[in-house]
């Protein structure tokens, strides 16, 4: 009896213990792991990928023309552990037949109360709060110490009503908001009926909302999107948040915003580059809020993210159709 010839499987990190055991348990696959929770060298993954049929990466592995050639002709499919394919050749991906697989959904509810928190944080200025408390600022109670934003009554504009958008919305609601504002490729009237919310140009967001969150996905149309001139039409009082990718704002023109007051306040759980350089302009300011992008990181979530991703990719290379493909 001829043996099974087994389907080379590379993992770029170590991943969450259900997507683990689900590539454990593949009869089918030979899988190897890069085994730290540190990204991969891109020498040791151009090592790793030759010969695989089957990659499953994160959004911090740049899957381009080079490590695809280094991968050769047997690899079929590509499973990312992540919502967002910005790190992907798709073009390249696509001429050679690849399949890719992706996590949608699963992240959602996570990502949209990691964005009620970064804007609560933000808005009511928190860690400024503390820090008081830590370092003796806290003398006595005072009419307008440490005051800041609240949400009700106000008008909220959301840049990409998707998922994530509406799941930040929905949340948002009880909170008394008057109004809701929303900008993207085109009229979501369906989705934003939930939300009686209105669909405006970009200018006019920027211009009428009290909070603005950014949870576009990152394109060539939305790379840049909240740069100097954006800003400038924001209200003094308005505060700005972004969950979605670090290249959707001009970081130095946010910075001049912040720092010269044109606009109140940022919380940012992206940036660019990742992870930010400690002396970074915009960790200067206390009305700057920066996360180390875990939109995603509850426990929950990333475990369902892993067992996702690893389903996609055996569904992939068993030629099934997969729980999540991107559709090339």
């Amino acid at each position: 009896m001829r043996p099974v010839r087994l389907m080379k499987v590379f993992v770029t990190r170590r991943i969450p213990p259900e997507g683990r055991a689900a590539l454990a348990r593949a009869a089918d696959c030979e899988v190897e792991q890069w085994d730290s929770d540190e990204p991969i060298p891109a020498k040791e993954l151009e090592r790793g990928v030759a010969g695989a049929h089957g990659l499953l990466c994160l959004l911090t592995d740049h899957v381009d023309k080079r490590l695809l050639d280094a991968a050769g002709a047997n690899l079929k499919v590509i499973s990312t552990m992540s919502v967002g394919v910005d790190h992907l050749a798709l073009e390249e991906i696509k001429k050679r037949g690849i399949r890719v697989g992706y996590t949608p959904d699963v992240l959602t509810d996570a990502t949209a109360e990691l964005a009620m928190s970064l804007l609560l944080t933000t808005c009511r200025r928190l860690p400024e709060a503390i820090e008081e408390v830590r370092n003796g600022g806290w003398t006595s109670w005072k009419p307008l110490w440490m005051c800041g934003y609240g949400l009700t009554q106000s008008t909220v504009g959301i840049i990409g009503l998707g998922r994530i958008g509406q799941a930040i919305a929905r949340r948002l609601k009880p909170f008394g908001i008057q109004r809701f504002l929303y900008t993207g490729r085109q009229p979501r009237p369906q989705e934003a009926a939930e939300f009686q919310a209105e669909f405006v140009s970009t200018p006019k967001l920027a211009a009428e909302s009290d909070f603005i969150i950014v949870a576009c996905s990152l394109t060539p149309a939305t790379k840049g999107l909240c740069n100097k001139d954006f800003f400038q039409q924001m209200k003094t009082t308005a505060v700005f948040i972004n969950i979605s990718r670090g290249d959707v704002v001009n970081q130095d023109d946010l910075y001049e915003a912040l720092a010269s007051g044109q606009i109140a306040a940022a919380g940012l759980d992206v940036t660019t580059p990742e992870p930010l350089p400690t002396n970074h302009p915009l960790l200067t300011l206390k009305n700057c809020v920066i996360l180390p992008h875990i939109g995603s990181a509850t426990y929950g979530t990333r475990n369902t993210m892993s067992l996702l991703a690893a389903n996609n990719l055996l569904a992939g290379l068993r030629g099934e159709p997969m729980p999540s493909e991107l559709k090339l």
